[in-house]
């Protein structure tokens, strides 16, 4: 056979695959007909019905209208109403929530009445009781969140409730123990701390230079064991409603010139610069006293216990000063007509994004090498966060690793107007009510 057979067969023989290729007849791509669609959402239907079923938190869907739309059964097992008397009430009829003390809430405190009134961002509420169908109270956490159309308008409210019943307990029983131990353990530590420092004291008894040293490193680790159990009894305080505050109308702004005054001298022993920043752009050199200084400063008035914010602001200062080690530390005051917010930077170590959601959590800190070489209980921020929170303000941080960290304090803002009619209450001894507060997100 010659090349020229080979070459009809060749041509042949991809001839007739051709022919069948272009023959097969390929199968239509199916399109979605309105059975399939209708089919899908049924599916996603029950999906969601299985999810929200199998939640033993309660989940209740509020429309605009204050009125019931969903209610699931967490919700039916912890508020006592079956799932078809809640639906289309008013979300008031089935939520009632009081305080501690067996009093109704305010409006103003209504977490679900909040969110519709300034719906910016999810209000959460763990110390509220709620009042059954059958007027039993239970404890519960709430977290309410605002649902918005492309336009951010509120269209409705997600309130999540959990019976927090043995989380209280249990945190109750903590509490007593560690209130009732640190008591009973500040007096031998008291006494220890007195008899040394009689010991260190040249004019009561006389010691040589290597007994002194032993003695005290002896007298420090006191002192830290000391404010240990001064801190756990703090948080203890602030956990159970036994912290004592007397907030009184305070002026932000000469507050916290005379604060940084007295905050200078430990950063100046660093060698760090302390600037105080008011309002948008006037800056104070903090390191130099302010004898002499004329500056015209907004006025920024809160309800506030002076020597508790002290702590707070002292707290987180002291903090600053240990994890920087060189450039400047500023503590700043700023706001709008519902917030008066304080700020402290630095130029630090910063804090790793990991750790940032759990810092204000009792016995928390972060687990680095910078941490490890500076003494702490683990309850300062903590302790912060408890004293802001009786003030009805907001506490948070922000921070990146290598640059520094900014803490960040809201506080309600009082007009003018406001704290001169209080102040005159004040003067008269008139019991006066706390202001409730707008927690908004941080001011720029």
């Amino acid at each position: 056979m010659n090349i020229s057979l080979y070459i009809y067969f060749g041509l042949g023989a991809i001839i007739v695959i051709l022919f069948i290729l272009l023959t097969i007849k390929r199968p239509k791509k199916s399109t979605p007909n309105n059975s399939n669609i209708a089919e899908n959402l049924r599916d996603e239907k029950q999906k969601s019905s299985i999810i929200l079923n199998a939640i033993e938190d309660g989940v209740i869907l509020i429309d605009k209208e204050g009125t019931i739309q969903l209610f699931n059964p967490g919700a039916e097992k912890i508020t006592g109403w079956s799932v078809e008397d809640a639906r289309n009430l008013s979300y008031q009829s089935i939520i009632k929530l009081v305080n501690d003390k067996n009093e109704p809430y305010e409006p103003e405190n209504d977490p679900i009445a909040r969110i519709f009134k300034n719906p910016v961002d999810t209000i959460r509420d763990n110390n509220a009781f709620l009042v059954t169908k059958n007027s039993k109270q239970i404890p519960v956490s709430m977290s309410i969140s605002p649902l918005l159309d492309k336009n951010k308008q509120i269209t409705g409210a997600v309130a999540i409730i959990r019976d927090v019943t043995e989380e209280r307990i249990e945190e109750k029983q903590r509490t007593e123990f560690i209130s009732t131990a640190s008591h009973e353990m500040r007096t031998p530590v008291a006494a220890i701390e007195g008899y040394l420092a009689l010991a260190l004291n040249d004019k009561v008894s006389t010691v040589d230079t290597r007994a002194r040293q032993y003695l005290e490193k002896a007298h420090d680790s006191t002192q830290h064991l000391g404010k240990l159990f001064q801190d756990l009894l703090t948080s203890a305080k602030a956990e159970d409603g036994r912290l004592t505050s007397h907030p009184l109308i305070t002026e932000l702004g000469d507050y916290l010139e005379q604060l940084c005054n007295d905050l200078r001298f430990a950063a100046d022993k660093k060698g760090l610069a302390l600037e105080f920043n008011i309002g948008s752009s006037q800056n104070i050199d903090a390191t130099q006293t302010s004898a002499g200084q004329k500056v015209i400063k907004p006025l920024y008035y809160v309800f506030v216990d002076q020597d508790r914010m002290r702590e707070v602001i002292t707290n987180l200062f002291d903090n600053a000063v240990k994890y920087t080690e060189q450039g400047k530390i500023t503590i700043g005051l700023t706001g709008d007509q519902h917030v008066a917010q304080i700020y402290i930077k630095d130029t630090g170590v910063g804090i790793p994004s990991e750790d940032i959601p759990h810092l204000f959590q009792k016995f928390y800190r972060v687990d680095n090498s910078a941490t490890r070489t500076i003494g702490g209980t683990g309850l300062g921020l903590y302790i912060c966060r408890k004293i802001v929170e009786l003030y009805q303000g907001r506490i948070w941080v922000e921070s990146d690793t290598g640059k520094g960290s900014t803490f960040f304090i809201n506080l309600p803002r009082i007009s003018s107007e406001a704290a001169t009619i209080q102040k005159r209450q004040e003067a008269a001894n008139i019991n006066i009510n706390p202001i409730t507060s707008l927690t908004t997100p941080m001011i720029q």
